[in-house]
Order: structure tokens, then C-alpha cells, then sequence
């Protein structure tokens, strides 16, 4: 295997990876949308009944449904030329040498699977449409712990949970997009944590959209039983092309009374990517969820981490960054719902612009009546690295008990030229100054994450800086 090369160290020609040249090991639907691609795409994955029936009501929600009226204008992406199901035919594999070797190299270029090596308790990796290596360590399989692709729990010994809480969370009828991802959803994760078990290192996903003009509907469904605790990661890279792409997965999260669970993201999707992913969690009694999110990448994003603290004294805690860059409209941010007594939630996050990059913060706090006692802090700061860049704040609150304690705060400002003298006084040129300065601001989110997971992330950032990515 290929020693690991860090993601400051790989040649920027390295994410100029084409479609395969030779197409018969591929399969593929043609561009487009309408009901015979989504049966064609549910007759490859040999779909329960149900399933087939949910994707086509899905396809008419879709139809039906107008584009969302908030983020950024979207008009340009066009379904219409967009292929929607991409697979290699080789089987998914459990051993990492019998990845197909183009395959394989691709991730190995990425560093992925090494780090399952060194601190993971799994790994299920993505390409294009379908998963095509899963693997999970012994010791977290003897515990009871489920970690599989989303297919085999939909036809397995799992299939009636999968029906129980697939899309349970994000309904079709909650926007266009998850209607369209209802449709045209393939590959993904499923876990299940039983009661009481507490995974004591990682799992993680990798996605990577590798054809040109493609899409990608990976689902993600976790459901953490009652007293368990699970850190789960997610990645996410794509190489870029002068075409667009898009990326419509869903992630629904389940935590059960007592439980825990940390999702973690770094997304660095090229930037001709249309990134309108929609996550959710459901957060009962006593339980705990925190959500880690880096966004590097991708043309346009939209993306807001929603969260129902459903159970008394839950709580919720939610730390992010965003990184625009020249051409870049990166609408993020993260949703609280509160719905039982004494919750509590928190959010964190961090946004750069740099050479003319849009970065825009939407957040929303809901205090239902019945969450006597909520309380609810918000904080974002941006940080904007030239007078070209733009940086938007929008705060929504809808407080409907005055039991309760409600909070925000917003800072945006640029790079201070006394802090840049003084560490160029110190013997560092502008740039590293600037790039120091800017990891500094970002350092609330990197020490949430694994030491390799937060040295990547400063990498990307150090990248961004430079224009290189």
C-alpha cells in the first residue's frame, strides 16, 4: 500500500481525476430525471416493494415542489443533465486489497483507508454511487455494534428498522431536495449501537463523487440505543471539473434516552459542486448530541445541521467553520428545535471569505411552550480576508415561552495588520502570518476533532490560502 501523503504534501493535478477510460466497468443510468430512471435505478438495486413505491411518490413530490426561498440562487443547476447513478461492477469489497485497483488508488491518494489502521473501529468507503470497501475491527462487532452499507441493512435482518426510521426525520415534503433524494437516494451507512455499549473509538464514512457531471444520494442512518456512545466521521472529496455536479445526501440521526453521539464532517468537495445536503437529528431524554462541521469546499452549498431536543434535559452542541474561497457561495449554519424541558442548546461557528467567496450564516432557534426552562446560546463570528469578499449573518429566533434563556452574538472583521507585522517581525512571511492567524481562528473546531482529522482540516485551510484548491 502506498504511504499516506498528507493533504498539504499532494500535487494539486492529483484531484484531476477523470472518468474512466474504459466504460465497460462501469454502469450507469443516462443523464436526466424522470419515472423510468428511477425504476431502472430501483431495479439495479433489486428494492423491496415499499421501497420502490417510496422512490416514485418521491419523484412526483419532486415534480410537484418549488425550488426553496432561501440560499442561494440555485437556477443554474440543471437535473436535466445530470447522470444519477454511477457504480463500478465490481462487488463491494471487505479487504482492502481487493478494491479494484484504480479504485484503490484513488483513495490511497487521499489517505483513505490508512487511517482506519491507526484510529478507527471501521471504515466504509464511496465511490461515485455505491460503496465499494466496508470493513469493521472485531472488537466492535463482538460488542454488538451494527455497521454496514445502507443496501444490505435494507434487505437484511434489519430491513424492518430500516423501514421503522428510514426518512422518518427528513420527510420528502420538507424541501425539493429531499424529495430528490427520496427518489434517487443509493448507498450510505447504517449503525446501530445497542443499549449501553460505548464505542471507544471511531467509525467513519468516506464519499467520494468521482464522474463528471454526476451525482451523489448517499443515506445515512444512525441509531444510537439507550446509554451508548458513538463518534461517527464523515468525509467527503470530490476532483473538479468544468461541469457541475451535485451532492444530495441525507443523514438522519437517532439518539436514543441517556445516549451520545459526536458527528463529525470534513467536507471538501470540488468547487463545482452543488452541495444541498439536509442532516437531522432526533435527541431524546437525558441524551447528548454534538455535531463537528468543516466546510471547505463545493461551488454552492447549502447545509443546516437540524436538531429536535424531543426529551427533557437534552441538549445539543453544535461547532463549525466554513471556508469560502474565489468562487464560492457557502450558505451554512444549524438549526435548534426545543421541545422538551430544561434542553439546552449551543452553537458555535466560524466563517472565512477570501477573494471575493459569499459566506452566509442562517441559524434558527425554536423554543416550543412545552420547553419550560430551555436554554439556548448562539455565536458566529467571521473573519473576511479582503475587501472582495462578503460575509452575511442571518439569525432567526421563534421563542414561544417566556420560561426560558435565549442568547446570540455575532462579530465579523478582518485580519488585524498589527498581528501580521508582529509575527512577520517574528520571521514569518505575510502568508504563513496570515495562514497562522487564520488556523488560530479556526481552532475551536480543529481540537473537536482526531488529531489526523484536525491537521487535515489546517492543511485545507493552509490550501485555501493559496488559492490551490
Amino acid at each position: 500500500m502506498a504511504e499516506k501523503t498528507k493533504v498539504a504534501d499532494i500535487d494539486h493535478s492529483l484531484y484531476d481525476f477523470r472518468f474512466a477510460e474504459d466504460e465497460k466497468d462501469f454502469y450507469k443510468v443516462r443523464a436526466g430525471l424522470d419515472k423510468s430512471i428511477v425504476t431502472r435505478i430501483s431495479d439495479e438495486k433489486q428494492d423491496p416493494a415499499w421501497m420502490r413505491e417510496w422512490r416514485l411518490k418521491c419523484l412526483e413530490i419532486y415534480n410537484e415542489t418549488n425550488e426553496p426561498d432561501w440560499g442561494p440562487d440555485i437556477r443554474d443547476l440543471d437535473i436535466q443533465k445530470i447522470v444519477t447513478y454511477v457504480k463500478s461492477k465490481t462487488a463491494m469489497a471487505a479487504k482492502w486489497e481487493d478494491v479494484p485497483s484504480d479504485i484503490k488508488d484513488t483513495f490511497e491518494k487521499l489517505g483513505i483507508p490508512e487511517a482506519e489502521r491507526q484510529s478507527l473501529a471501521g471504515v466504509g468507503a464511496q465511490y461515485d454511487s455505491e460503496l465499494v470497501y466496508h470493513n469493521v475491527k472485531d472488537e466492535v462487532s463482538e460488542q454488538g455494534v451494527v455497521y454496514t452499507d445502507f443496501e444490505s441493512a435494507l434487505k437484511g435482518e434489519y430491513a424492518d428498522m430500516v423501514k421503522e426510521y428510514f426518512m422518518h426525520l427528513v420527510p420528502p415534503t420538507d424541501h425539493k431536495f429531499a424529495a430528490l433524494h427520496g427518489a434517487l437516494w443509493s448507498g450510505g451507512s447504517f449503525v446501530y449501537v445497542p443499549k449501553g455499549v460505548k464505542v471507544k473509538i471511531p467509525l467513519q464514512s468516506y464519499f467520494r463523487l468521482n464522474a463528471a457531471g454526476a451525482g451523489q444520494f448517499e443515506h445515512t442512518l444512525i441509531i444510537v440505543d439507550e446509554g451508548a456512545d458513538l463518534h461517527f466521521i464523515e468525509g467527503c472529496s470530490a476532483p473538479k471539473y468544468n461541469v457541475a455536479n451535485l451532492h444530495a445526501g441525507c443523514v438522519e440521526l437517532f439518539v436514543k434516552k441517556g445516549a451520545h453521539l459526536r458527528y463529525s464532517t470534513i467536507e471538501n468537495w470540488s468547487k463545482n459542486m452543488y452541495n444541498l445536503n439536509t442532516k437531522r437529528a432526533l435527541v431524546d431524554e437525558g441524551a447528548t448530541m454534538e455535531w463537528v462541521s468543516g466546510s471547505f469546499g463545493s461551488h454552492i452549498s447549502y447545509l443546516y445541521p437540524t436538531t429536535i431536543l424531543k426529551g427533557d434535559r437534552s441538549r445539543c452542541e453544535f461547532t463549525g467553520i466554513t471556508f469560502a474561497g474565489s468562487g464560492q457561495n457557502l450558505d451554512t449554519g444549524a438549526k435548534m428545535i426545543h421541545l422538551g424541558k430544561r434542553t439546552s442548546s449551543v452553537i458555535n461557528t466560524k466563517s472565512i471569505s477570501k477573494g471575493g467567496g459569499i459566506s452566509t450564516y442562517r441559524s434558527s432557534i425554536v423554543v416550543q411552550p412545552s420547553a419550560a426552562h430551555a436554554k439556548a446560546s448562539v455565536d458566529c463570528q467571521s473573519l473576511m480576508l479582503d475587501d472582495r469578499s462578503r460575509s452575511d449573518t442571518v439569525p432567526a429566533m421563534n421563542i414561544l415561552t417566556d420560561d426560558c434563556d435565549v442568547g446570540h452574538e455575532a462579530k465579523i472583521g478582518r485580519i488585524s495588520n498589527k498581528a501580521v507585522f508582529y509575527l512577520m517581525s517574528r520571521g514569518l512571511s505575510e502568508e504563513e502570518a496570515r495562514a497562522l492567524i487564520v488556523s488560530g481562528f479556526a481552532n475551536p473546531v480543529s481540537k473537536e476533532l482526531p488529531l489526523e482529522y484536525a491537521v487535515e482540516m489546517n492543511n485545507l485551510i493552509r490550501l485555501e490560502m493559496k488559492g490551490t484548491l
